[in-house]
C-alpha cells in the first residue's frame, strides 16, 4: 500500500480535465498525510487490500469499449423509464446515453466532461462538502484521480418525476486500470428526485479497479431516493463512498445490493445536519465462492429530533467472507433521536465467515435507539418440516435462503427495480433451472 500512496501522489492525469486540476493536485497532497491502511488499521482489520498493493490499477482508460453496446443491452432494467447516462471503463458514452437537452425546467443533469463553465464552477465548490477526506484514505485518491463524473442539480420545489438511471459498464480485458468516478448530487429546498446507479458488465474478466464517490447534498425538506446495484463481475476489485448530508426535514432513502468480489467495501456516511431530517438505509450483500463484501455504515446524528432506520442482510455461502460495521453516533446535542439498526446475517457454508459489528456511540440522554446483529446458518427444523411436506432438502434449501432476503426485495419503492433483482437472486440461489420453480 505504500507503493500505492506513493504512485498516487505523483500520478500524471491523461486526459485529464483542466478545471479539475486543483482538485486533482489537493487530493494528491492529501495522500501523503495518510499512514497506511491496513490489517492494523481498525476500518480495514478483516479486508485485505493486497489486490490494490502494487499499484497496477492506477491507469485509466480514455476510451470506451466497442463492447459497450452489447453489455448496455445485457443490463436493461424493463420498464424502467429513467434519464439514463452510460459510463464504460468510467469513460462516459454519448451514444448509449440518453439526450440531456430539453431536461425539466429547474433540473441539471450533465457528466463532468459536458459541463459549462457555470457548472464547472459549481461542481468544483461542491465537491469535498460532504465528505471528510481525512477519516477516508479511497476518498482522498479518488479527489487525486477523479476524472469523470455525474453532476445532478435540483432546484429548490423542483419534483423530478422521472428518474436518473447511471449504468457503470466494465468491460471484459486483459490490461488493467481504473475507474475512478465522482457523483455529485445537490438537491435544493422542497426539491424531489431519485437515482438508480448501477455496476455491470459480463462474466469474463474484467481487470478495472473502480474508485467511485458519491455525495448527496439533501436540503431542506427534500426528498432523495437513491438505488445502488453493485451486480459486477466477480474480478473487479471496487471501493466506493456514498456521504449524504441532510437538511432540516429533509428525507434520505437508499437501498443497496452488493454481490460479492474479489474485494469490494463500501462506506455509506449520512450525516443529520437540520432538525428533523430522516434516513432509512437498507442492503443486502450476497458473497459466494471466494468473495469478499465490506460495508461500513456510519449515521451522525448532531441535531434533535432525527431519526434513522438501517437494515442489513447478508447471505454468505461456500468460502466467501462478509464485513459489517454499523455505527451510529448519537452527538450531545442529538436529544429526541429515534434510531434503529439491525445486521442479520445467514451462514450456508461451514467454511463462510462474517465478521460483524453494530455500534451505539451515544452522548444525549433523552433518546430512543437499538441496534443488534445475528449470525446463523439455516434453521433444521424449518428444513425439516418442509421436506415432510414433500419438499426435497436442496429445493428446501433454496426456499429458505431467498426467502431470508426477499422481504427486503419486496420493500423496494421502484417496481422496475424489484422485478429486475428477482430473477437475479433466483438464478443465484438456485443454481440449478430445475430450483428456481420455487422462487423466481
Amino acid at each position: 500500500m505504500a507503493n500505492l500512496i506513493q504512485q498516487l501522489s505523483t500520478a500524471q492525469q491523461v486526459g485529464s480535465l483542466d478545471w479539475l486540476a486543483a482538485v486533482n493536485q489537493q487530493g494528491r497532497n492529501n495522500v501523503l498525510g495518510f499512514t497506511q491502511p491496513g490489517r492494523k488499521t481498525e476500518a480495514w482489520k478483516y479486508t485485505s487490500l493486497r489486490v490494490l498493493d502494487d499499484g497496477r490499477f492506477l491507469e485509466q482508460s480514455n476510451q470506451a469499449s466497442p463492447d459497450a453496446a452489447v453489455w448496455d443491452s445485457a443490463h436493461q432494467i424493463e420498464g424502467l423509464d429513467a434519464l439514463k447516462l452510460v459510463f464504460v471503463n468510467g469513460v462516459y458514452c454519448a451514444d448509449l446515453s440518453s439526450e440531456l437537452e430539453g431536461l425539466p425546467d429547474g433540473v441539471e443533469l450533465t457528466p463532468f466532461s459536458l459541463a459549462t463553465a457555470e457548472q464547472q464552477a459549481s461542481i468544483s465548490c461542491a465537491l469535498n462538502s460532504a465528505v471528510v477526506g481525512e477519516k477516508h484514505f479511497f476518498a482522498v485518491a479518488n479527489s487525486a484521480q477523479v476524472n469523470e463524473g455525474v453532476y445532478l442539480k435540483v432546484r429548490a420545489n423542483t419534483l423530478l418525476l422521472t428518474p436518473i438511471q447511471i449504468l457503470h459498464l466494465h468491460s471484459e480485458s486483459e490490461q488493467q486500470q481504473s475507474a475512478v468516478l465522482r457523483v455529485l448530487v445537490d438537491m435544493g429546498e422542497s426539491s424531489q428526485a431519485t437515482l438508480i446507479e448501477q455496476f455491470a458488465g459480463g462474466d469474463g474478466v474484467a481487470n478495472v479497479f473502480v474508485n467511485s464517490l458519491n455525495e448527496f447534498l439533501v436540503g431542506d425538506n427534500a426528498k432523495f431516493d437513491y438505488y445502488r446495484l453493485n451486480l459486477e463481475a466477480e474480478t473487479v476489485p471496487h471501493i466506493g463512498g456514498v456521504h449524504a448530508n441532510l437538511g432540516r426535514c429533509a428525507t434520505f432513502n437508499s437501498f443497496y445490493i452488493a454481490l460479492g468480489s474479489v474485494l469490494k467495501r463500501l462506506d455509506l456516511v449520512v450525516n443529520h445536519r437540520g432538525e428533523g431530517a430522516h434516513c432509512d438505509m437498507q442492503g443486502v450483500y450476497l458473497p459466494r465462492n471466494k468473495q469478499l463484501v465490506d460495508f461500513h455504515t456510519c449515521i451522525e446524528h448532531a441535531v434533535p429530533h432525527c431519526t434513522s432506520n438501517e437494515i442489513f442482510r447478508g447471505i454468505v455461502a461456500d468460502e466467501s467472507k462478509a464485513v459489517f460495521n454499523g455505527r451510529i453516533h448519537i452527538h450531545p446535542d442529538a436529544q429526541k433521536t429515534y434510531a434503529q439498526l439491525s445486521n442479520k446475517n445467514l451462514l450456508t457454508s461451514n467454511k463462510a465467515e462474517v465478521d460483524t459489528k453494530p455500534e451505539l456511540e451515544i452522548y444525549a440522554d433523552d433518546v430512543q435507539c437499538a441496534h443488534g446483529a445475528t449470525v446463523a446458518q439455516l434453521d433444521s427444523t424449518a428444513l425439516h418440516y418442509m421436506q415432510t411436506r414433500g419438499v426435497s432438502a436442496e429445493e428446501a434449501r433454496v426456499m429458505l435462503s431467498f426467502g431470508f432476503i426477499n422481504e427486503l426485495i419486496n420493500d423496494i419503492r421502484l417496481a422496475p427495480v424489484a422485478d429486475y433483482l428477482r430473477p437475479i437472486m433466483a438464478r443465484m440461489f438456485a443454481r440449478d433451472e430445475r430450483l428456481m420453480r420455487h422462487i423466481a
